[in-house]
């Protein structure tokens, strides 16, 4: 070899940054330092400690190599731990949060640094990830997927500045890391520094847990005959199984490991033993001129029965827009499918013998099919017994703490609570700690949103809403709670979109009343009263609450129909006889609404006499 021929290796790359610095120094440059300085005594212990080596360090970023890229992972996760610990003890405008992506790749080695697209691919992937979490490439998740008790969410092919093809992307879950950590003898966040819960939480010791049932889809099949079309039914499947797995509630089978069913002849059997499979998607594909039919079919397995089948018949003017489409479609077909099917198979099961997942899944049933009754639920009751019993059972259970927070607000839009403060805070507390276990837990998120939106405090309401619709965008409810907060901002038009949007994604939701008050709001605020009117009588034939009531009042009053909404008045006022001033409504309104004056002068043109 000659000396003008570089030197290359294959190593792990990890490239780290501060959210905001820029910022921050802007702010108070002396703290900003004192505070980096502080943070990068944990981001190179944790380095340093898992045999890497820092070779780039310009302002806040961070670039490390290491040799393996278990160390990478693992060191990232525990400064990112660490990091979290530290901001949780010291004042707001003292946190830092770091984000931070990783890759493995060759790198051309000159003296102490390296260069190459290894290390362009991991400063590419940083920004991508969420502030304190972890963004890593495909070639890095294949090498440490089977090694480590961790947690990964595919976010797709990102195209990136001056690399030729996409990457695939996954983010990792930090807060499903604590078992991968303790394995590895670093002390988890818990050891170092034990803090009290906000309320109490039931957190009783674990008991043994069925396995929870995995979904695998299988590669959709080409029917043309076209080899150019594989690319578009692979392009299906692969979609499915993004789609799927952002619902979380059941695990879905990688994307390898159900290609390599690929191009063969399978029975169902072979495919469950084979992928540890319960439930099956397949389908395929034929393209005919300019049209295509996709059909595809949801199985369980086991019983050797069909749960539903849908085809889809459409013009290829854009075939990746019809792919996003069909895929998304799917996924929010077969995620409720197999939860309502495994249901229906509790029905035989005694109730003392239930899991903590069996338990979580009955508190959905009850939580979906309660009354939603002024003043008393049992329905919601019985969820939110479920759902303690399924946290007592399980405490790392995101889902079910974060469906807690929900019944708390449930109860406080139900007038079931005798306290609404330390009802929001429940709500929050229970967010909090959901998300603490997952992050990107879209639930967890519209929790918080709740809590932040009933105190009045609508942008955070509204950021919170966006990172639930982000990390789950086929979930209707993350876009009911993002159209709130765009609605009581004073954002009608935006607001109107995003409830659409949810009622396009489930147009049959239990809570069906809810989403077409809310369009009532948007159309409300647009000052399009007559088709206000309708979108709140649809609310009212599906459940006659209170509130709604003096909806229908207002717009009445600005429709300026006399009679018609003195009546709907009348009604409205004998159940909130204590009403008596624009301040006492108000008080029973969401605070800082954009929405209050425009109900409460819709209900004075009905004919509301005030005291003032």
């Amino acid at each position: 070899m000659s000396e003008s021929t570089p030197r290359r290796k294959l190593v792990a790359i990890l490239a780290a940054d501060v959210v905001g610095f820029s910022k921050k120094m802007g702010e108070n440059e002396d703290r900003t330092l004192r505070n980096l300085k502080a943070c990068r005594a944990l981001t190179d212990a944790s380095i340093k400690s898992y045999h890497g080596r820092v070779f780039g360090s310009a302002g806040d970023s961070v670039i490390a190599e290491f040799a393996s890229p278990v160390d990478a992972v693992v060191a990232a996760v525990e400064f990112q731990k660490n990091l979290r610990d530290r901001n949780n003890e010291v004042d707001p405008e003292n946190q830092m949060h770091f984000r931070v992506g990783l890759n493995i790749g060759d790198v051309i080695v000159e003296g102490d640094n390296l260069y190459g697209d290894g290390v362009n691919v991991a400063a590419r992937l940083e920004p991508l990830a969420e502030p304190g979490g972890i963004c890593v490439s495909g070639k890095f998740h294949e090498e440490v997927r089977r090694k480590l008790d961790l947690g990964f969410v595919s976010s797709g092919p990102q195209e990136m500045k001056n690399i030729e093809e996409p990457v695939h992307t996954f983010m990792v879950e930090i807060g499903s890391s604590s078992k991968m950590l303790e394995a590895l003898a670093v002390p988890t966040v818990a050891e170092a520094s034990p803090t009290p819960q906000a309320t109490s939480i039931p957190e009783s010791p674990p008991t043994t847990d069925v396995k929870i049932p995995a979904i695998a889809v299988l590669p959709f099949t080409n029917m043309g005959g076209d080899p150019e079309q594989e690319y578009f039914a692979d392009g299906i499947t692969e979609d499915i199984i993004t789609n799927l797995s952002l619902w979380r509630t059941f695990p879905v089978i990688s994307r390898n490991s159900s290609f390599t069913f690929r191009g063969q002849s399978h029975n169902l059997k072979q495919v469950t033993q084979e992928l540890g499979a319960r439930y099956i998607v397949e389908g395929s594909v034929r393209k005919g001129g300019n049209r295509v039919r996709i059909t595809a079919q949801l199985i369980d397995a086991e019983e050797d029965h069909h749960l539903w089948s849908e085809k889809w018949d459409r013009t290829l003017e854009d075939i990746f827009d019809v792919q996003d489409e069909v895929s998304e479609a799917i996924a929010r077909r077969v995620a409720p499918s197999v939860t309502g099917h495994e249901q229906n198979r509790l029905v035989r099961k005694r109730p003392e013998n239930l899991s903590a997942w069996e338990e979580y899944l009955q508190g959905l049933r009850s939580f979906h099919e309660r009354q939603h009754t002024d003043h008393e639920d049992p329905g919601l009751s019985q969820a939110r017994q479920h759902f303690e019993r399924a946290v007592g059972m399980e405490p790392s259970h995101s889902d079910a703490h974060a469906y807690l927070g929900l019944c708390s607000m449930w109860e406080l839009v139900q007038r079931i609570t005798k306290d609404p403060e330390q009802t929001l805070d429940e709500i929050m507390a229970h967010g909090r700690k959901a998300e603490s276990l997952n992050q990107e837990n879209p639930l967890a998120l519209m929790s918080i949103a709740a809590a932040y939106f009933f105190r009045g405090d609508h942008p955070t309401a509204l950021d919170y809403a966006q990172r639930a619709v982000k990390f789950n965008p086929s979930y209707a409810f993350s876009f009911f709670w993002l159209s709130l907060a765009q609605l009581h901002s004073g954002d009608f038009q935006q607001g109107e979109e995003s409830i659409l949007k949810g009622i396009e994604l489930s147009p049959a939701d239990p809570n069906m009343n809810h989403f077409n008050a809310t369009h009532y709001f948007a159309l409300l605020g647009q000052e399009r009263y007559d088709e206000a009117l309708v979108a709140i009588d649809k609310a009212l034939r599906q459940h006659k609450a209170g509130l709604m009531l003096g909806f229908r009042a207002a717009v009445l009053g600005h429709l300026e129909r006399g009679p018609e909404a003195k009546t709907a008045l009348d009604r409205y006022l004998a159940l909130r006889p204590n009403l008596k001033t624009r301040d006492d409504y108000r008080r029973i309104f969401v605070p800082n609404s954009a929405l209050a004056d425009p109900i409460i002068e819709g209900l004075v043109k009905a004919g509301w006499e005030t005291d003032e």
